[in-house]
């Protein structure tokens, strides 16, 4: 099939512009197919060359929809390798759906680069294959992205015909009514007539997705932690339906995270480690949406139980992710903190220097060596303020320790090239540690 792919792939792209819903449902199943069984780097090529520059916004919006759930599958890590014909093409298609006139193609497009952004050497990687026009608006969007998060999914207008409303339910597909929408076992029961059977079909993914975020963002509290509750379950029992609607339904969970109710806000954060558990690195792709929603507020918190539920997720993230994942959240958000969350962050980021610099030595002087420069710079006006583990002195004196166990003499000849206060502030440090 993958030599047929890309004629086969234009071919139901076309169709893709119908005006019949039914129609497009049918491309969207097949499409669909073609993301889980063909050949992920082709099929990326074929949705390129047949879709990213049609003149239908329809068709451009179905090339993203799909591109998307394969950036998502094949993971960031692959395809900014370098590899030819793979990263050279997918960055600058990104780089043109975020800008799309259609809303519905640059949301998509925002996801992919959401997700791409997870990359530790993301933005080396921007500048060597996006125009230098462009680079400014990408790298906004990218900061906006991580800092508000990717947002509702638009909806979208033509795929809204052949749908009617159900009481209560919101707008279902009128071929979904006669069946359970996310019942998995109805769906096998017919996998050898269809493939749509056999894989989710995006029409499922979107009402699974408006379903949990219905929970999630209802006005009462109760049914908000019944959708955090639905989301726990989903991921214990169907957590490939969660994983493919990562984005939307972390940036639906992330308000809970950081609702201004204390109960549905720890009973959330208590949640999200047994997700973290559940689901450990496929969560890599909203890491950025999870750790800022997770120390902003709760490790400066005043009530124990919060404060002690967000250490808790912390501890969730760096035991069941890989670590090099963490590294530059860390980073920021203990260098940009204040008070008690800033020491907690320092020494969290002090373990995870511990368990990943043997493997990625460079990646940890690249990213911890400026804040540890910035605490030394900045420790006679941070000395007094402490947190529940001490003060900031006490986490930046943890971190240099940390990195001296690791580097050895190097961090000292490292800090050569620094000002002279950084200098001879981590030289004190590690006098008193020797």
């Amino acid at each position: 099939m993958d030599q047929e792919l890309e004629g086969t792939v234009k071919a139901l792209l076309q169709k893709a512009g119908e005006s019949n819903a039914f129609i497009r449902q049918d491309v969207d199943a097949a499409l669909d197919c073609m993301v889980q069984h063909c050949t992920p780097t082709r099929s990326i090529n074929a949705l390129l060359t047949g879709g990213l520059s049609h003149l239908n916004a329809v068709v451009r919006k179905c090339t993203a929809q799909h591109l998307a759930n394969l950036v998502e599958k094949v993971g960031a890590a692959r395809l900014l390798s370098g590899g030819k014909d793979l990263t050279d093409r997918i960055l600058p298609a990104v780089t043109k759906l975020v800008q799309d006139s259609s809303q519905e193609a640059r949301y998509f497009g925002r996801r992919m680069l959401l997700s791409l952004s997870s990359h530790p050497d993301f933005d080396k990687i921007l500048e060597k294959y996006i125009p230098t026009k462009d680079l400014q608006t990408v790298r906004d969007t990218v900061f906006t992205l991580k800092t508000k998060g990717l947002g509702e999914m638009p909806q979208d207008s033509q795929s809204a015909r052949g749908r009617r409303s159900l009481p209560g339910s919101g707008t279902v597909r009128a071929s979904s009514l006669n069946r359970e929408p996310l019942n998995q076992t109805n769906r096998e029961s017919n996998s050898h007539y269809s493939c749509r059977s056999q894989t989710q079909s995006i029409a499922d993914k979107t009402e699974y997705i408006k379903q949990i975020s219905g929970l999630l963002g209802s006005k009462d509290f109760r049914e908000r932690i019944k959708g955090i509750d639905q989301l726990v379950t989903d991921c214990q029992h169907n957590p490939n339906m969660v994983i493919n609607s990562i984005f939307p339904v972390f940036d639906a969970f992330k308000a809970r995270l950081q609702e201004s109710n204390s109960k549905v806000n720890l009973y959330a954060l208590e949640s999200l480690q047994k997700i973290i558990k559940l689901l450990k690195d496929n969560l890599s792709q909203v890491v950025n949406i999870l750790v800022p929603a997770i120390v902003d507020n709760h490790l400066n918190s005043k009530n124990n139980a919060i404060y002690s539920a967000a250490i808790g997720a912390i501890n969730a993230l760096i035991l069941n992710l890989d670590n090099i994942l963490l590294l530059q959240p860390f980073c920021t958000k203990a260098q940009f903190l204040s008070g008690k969350a800033k020491v907690d962050l320092i020494e969290k980021v002090a373990d995870v220097v511990t368990e990943l610099y043997p493997r990625k030595p460079q990646m940890v002087e690249q990213k911890v060596l400026p804040l540890l420069w910035h605490l030394l710079g900045t420790s006679t006006h941070s000395g007094t303020i402490h947190g529940r583990g001490g003060s900031i002195r006490g986490a930046t004196a943890n971190l240099c320790q940390a990195l001296h166990a690791q580097m050895g003499p190097s961090l000292s000849e490292c800090a050569a090239s620094q000002p002279a206060n950084v200098h001879k502030g981590l030289n004190e440090v590690l006098r008193t540690l020797s």
